[in-house]
């Protein structure tokens, strides 16, 4: 019977190669197929390569992938869209009798797939109020109400993030909790009559030499066209696209183009903000029960990949 398999890890581990290695691992050992399915909120977006990282279809290795590029850069991605489209292509994939791979370090975007996740509640209207108020005011009335609202959460949101923080201010203003985004003891997502199991493989890394891979990635970025592939991304809208716009890395070089930030400054910045959201990477993943852990510091363990899936 199919299993689902869950690929995390924080950015920069190599999950993407891993997830290519274990498909084939997992053909060799029982002959059945594996289709990979993203979980990078990034990498849905078409157009937006460089800058997320995102494997090229000529070195997928002839593996299936699905929901990549599956937005255009002025649409916007969330979670609550995410879910259900990402679920019915594993349950496809499933009854069709081959193995899922689900791949990708936004935890919310896994989370929401893999467990029986609940979302805080959700009011347009409120939500459009909230963004008019941060376009005329700034985001530091919105920090002041959620701290009244919600202290804890004021206290842990992302300030630097406005669409965060208009997330967190809608969510106490409708009465919810905007830091129950995992139960203490989740239960697994089950796709129906076809899924036999869910196994979740943890790629890591060991701390500084995951920092200096980053900083080196962020660096080729720019080295490779990062400029030009935002620069061709304007007229497609990533200018007016809520999510898109604020990617790390797409946001900084926007700022270069418009003459806000130089080059060095751009780049530092992103480095900077890549640290930062690999460390909450680490801190969310961690949370997980039940995670096997591969430690890919050195470079792609297939060895312990192998002993992972012996271990099924």
């Amino acid at each position: 019977m199919p299993t689902l398999w869950a690929v995390v890890g924080a950015t920069g581990t190599g999950k993407s190669e891993a997830a290519l290695d274990l498909a084939e691992r997992l053909s060799a050992r029982d002959g059945r197929a594996a289709e990979v399915v993203n979980a990078d909120a990034m990498q849905l977006y078409r157009g937006m390569d460089i800058g997320t990282a995102k494997l090229p279809v000529g070195e997928r290795r002839g593996i299936p992938h699905h929901l990549f590029d599956a937005f255009e850069p002025d649409e916007e991605a969330t979670v609550a869209r995410y879910q259900p489209a990402a679920r019915a292509q594993i349950a496809e994939i499933l009854g069709g009798g081959a193995d899922a791979i689900l791949v990708g370090g936004s935890g919310l975007y896994v989370s929401s797939v893999i467990f029986d996740f609940q979302f805080p509640p959700r009011d347009e209207a409120t939500r459009a109020a909230l963004e008019r108020e941060h376009e005329d005011r700034g985001i530091a009335p919105l920090l002041a109400r959620l701290a009244e609202l919600a202290p804890e959460t004021a206290v842990a949101v992302d300030s630097r993030n406005p669409r965060r923080v208009i997330r967190a201010l809608e969510v106490a203003l409708l009465g919810g909790d905007a830091r129950v985004t995992l139960p203490s003891d989740p239960e697994l997502w089950v796709a129906g009559e076809s899924h036999e199991s869910t196994r979740i493989l943890g790629i890591t890394s060991e701390r500084t030499v995951l920092t200096e891979r980053l900083d080196r990635r962020v660096e080729r970025m720019w080295a490779d066209g990062m400029l030009d592939e935002v620069r061709a991304l304007i007229p497609r809208g990533i200018e007016r696209g809520k999510t898109a716009s604020r990617a790390i890395g797409y946001a900084q070089a926007l700022s270069q183009l418009r003459g806000e930030l130089t080059e060095p400054a751009a780049i530092a910045e992103t480095q900077a903000l890549t640290r930062r959201y690999a460390r909450r990477q680490v801190s969310w993943f961690k949370r997980y029960p039940g995670v096997t852990w591969i430690d890919q510091t050195a470079g792609p363990d297939r060895g312990a990949l192998d002993l992972a899936v012996a271990g099924d």
